[in-house]
């Protein structure tokens, strides 16, 4: 006869004998899927990783071409017909230096919120479009100018630069140069090209600023007048 604790060792054994674990081949399939969802999930990772990376470089690199742009265009809105005396000729002139490729003018705009005049200066560079910044005084700042150390402010970029002036008979030109020595004023409106060095980059965009100046005139000096290419002296 069979007592109640002899049945609960057969219930027992027999659910230890029924109870089995996974075999070998199971057990490496296993680790076999889990490498490779990890793997996967890695790569996913990864590629996130770098595409988040990229845009937030390409970001930046907008943000700060935009802010640069904004500061030329706010500059170039802002200039000022400075004056200074030549000690050789002590004869007053208008101070603005404008090229294709180079551009300087006194601005009453500051990037750092400085008081007082400003003179900048914009051109191209073996790495981009380069800027300096110098006080301007009296005298002519062009000296100043020459010994501050540039700053790289559009990599990657080269800057050409037009002006605009008013014919005699009213009509308006662009120009390639602009020399405030000879011309006694500054252009009525300054166009400015920023082109990519590299025309294989397509991240890079052609930039444009198109600035009017409201005040181009000296009030103590008389501007020349124009005829085609030729200005007519009139100090």
């Amino acid at each position: 006869m069979n007592t109640p604790s002899d049945r609960i060792g057969f219930w027992i054994s027999k659910t230890t004998i029924t109870s089995r674990g996974f075999t070998l081949v199971e057990v490496v399939l296993a680790m076999a899927l889990t490498a490779t969802l990890m793997g996967l999930l890695s790569t996913g990772v990864y590629v996130v990783a770098r595409d988040w990376n990229n845009n937030a470089d390409r970001l930046d690199r907008n943000l700060d071409e935009a802010v640069s742009i904004l500061q030329i265009d706010r500059a170039l809105h802002g200039a000022f017909p400075h004056s200074f005396v030549d000690p050789d000729t002590a004869t007053r002139y208008v101070y603005f230096v404008g090229e294709e490729d180079y551009l300087s003018w006194v601005s009453t705009v500051s990037p750092q919120r400085q008081p007082g005049l400003i003179a900048w200066e914009l051109f191209s560079g073996d790495q981009g479009v380069e800027l300096s910044l110098a006080p301007a005084f009296s005298d002519e700042p062009g000296e100043r100018l020459e010994q501050t150390e540039p700053q790289l402010i559009l990599p990657g970029y080269e800057a050409t630069f037009s002006f605009l002036y008013q014919e005699l008979d009213e009509s308006r030109q662009w120009r390639d140069d602009w020399l405030g020595e000879e011309m006694q004023s500054l252009p009525l409106a300054v166009h400015v090209r920023f082109t990519p060095l590299d025309d294989q980059d397509d991240e890079l965009q052609e930039l444009e600023v198109v600035a009017r100046i409201a005040n181009n005139q000296h009030r103590n000096l008389q501007p020349s007048l124009f005829q085609g290419d030729v200005f007519r002296g009139n100090r």
